[in-house]
């Protein structure tokens, strides 16, 4: 039972007691995994061998109150969720279920597997679209889509390279949030990665879903198959975003007259503001939040980012920026930091 603050997992530990008429002495509680929040998982073992994971937020620092809701809510639609089965709010207490250490990366054990698998999250996407709607939920509106870009400059660009905004920012920016904001708004897990999507007998499980939103009908399927743990050539990434075009006509999610050419210039765009966002939050989660590993994962994202502007028209002077000032600096960077 390491690797939290003393006082708070005593208190984790004389709740989850409590819950279960337990001495605190009985309690197993046994670290699972923590991310890149201040959210730590416990998993407690109970005397018949039955397991549940405990959350450990602190409120100080994260306000639970949306997963809850947004819990009841898609659990009530059917989704494939974590029942809540006790919550103490005040003090940022929550009882899951057990779902398991298999977050879906960990069965990407050949290509066959890998495409299979994203082809089942993505069925997953089409169902959480379909029978969740997005009402509740903020709005993922141009403000918010510009506070993720601007994560970029400020932290990657000056806090982590000390370089100038580049050539082309401004009209690059202001294209990315036309683009997302030009589509149909949908309910949005907002980081829809395998590492947020749990295998636990044979079913794919929802999980970090308290930053839901709605948002653009293209997000999720981005954070999929341009997320941290594989890369697709362009054709495979075309065919996806394809059908899942078609997928979402007919579900009369997009209009029917958006074409193929359309909705994949949507797509690329959604990858660029995504990937820009991402170069921005790895380094501020390791300057700013003291988090480990996260840098090397920055080349990953940045071709990444590459890859979805040689998809766009009209950004010329900043795809030339990456490659001739970017690229090696941050190349340079990271060898300096090893």
């Amino acid at each position: 039972m390491s690797d939290a603050a003393p006082s708070r997992l005593a208190l984790l530990s004389q709740w989850a007691a409590e819950r279960h008429g337990l001495p605190v002495g009985e309690i197993d509680l046994r670290l699972a995994a923590g991310d890149a929040s201040f959210r730590r998982y416990y998993r407690l073992t109970l005397p018949d061998g039955a397991t549940r994971m405990l959350m450990d937020a602190p409120p100080e620092q994260e306000d639970s109150r949306p997963f809850v809701a947004i819990a009841r809510r898609w659990a009530a639609a059917g989704l494939p969720v974590p029942a809540l089965h006790g919550e103490d709010l005040a003090r940022g207490f929550l009882e899951l279920d057990d779902l398991g250490d298999t977050p879906l990366q960990r069965c990407f054990t050949g290509q066959a597997e890998v495409e299979a698998w994203h082809e089942r999250a993505i069925a997953l996407i089409h169902e959480l679209q379909n029978r969740a709607g997005p009402d509740e939920l903020p709005r993922f509106d141009g403000a918010l889509l510009g506070r993720e870009l601007d994560l970029f400059p400020e932290w990657c660009l000056g806090e982590w390279l000390d370089m100038r905004v580049p050539p082309g920012w401004a009209a690059l920016r202001e294209a990315l949030i036309a683009s997302a904001l030009a589509q149909p708004v949908v309910t949005v897990h907002r980081d829809y990665d395998a590492m947020n999507l749990m295998v636990h007998r044979d079913t794919l499980h929802l999980i970090d879903f308290q930053d839901a939103v709605a948002g653009p009908l293209s997000y999720d399927l981005i954070s999929l198959l341009r997320g941290r743990y594989c890369r697709f050539d362009p054709e495979r990434f075309a065919t996806w975003v394809e059908s899942f075009r078609r997928r979402a006509q007919a579900d009369g999610r997009l209009p029917a007259g958006v074409e193929a050419a359309t909705f994949l210039a949507h797509a690329q765009a959604m990858a660029a503001q995504r990937s820009l966002k991402v170069l921005g939050i790895f380094c501020r989660l390791t300057l700013r939040d003291q988090k480990s590993g996260y840098l090397q994962r920055l080349p990953h994202f940045l071709a990444h980012l590459e890859e979805s502007l040689a998809g766009l028209d009209g950004h010329e002077a900043f795809t030339s920026w990456l490659a001739e000032a970017f690229r090696p600096a941050l190349a340079a960077r990271l060898e300096g930091a090893a």
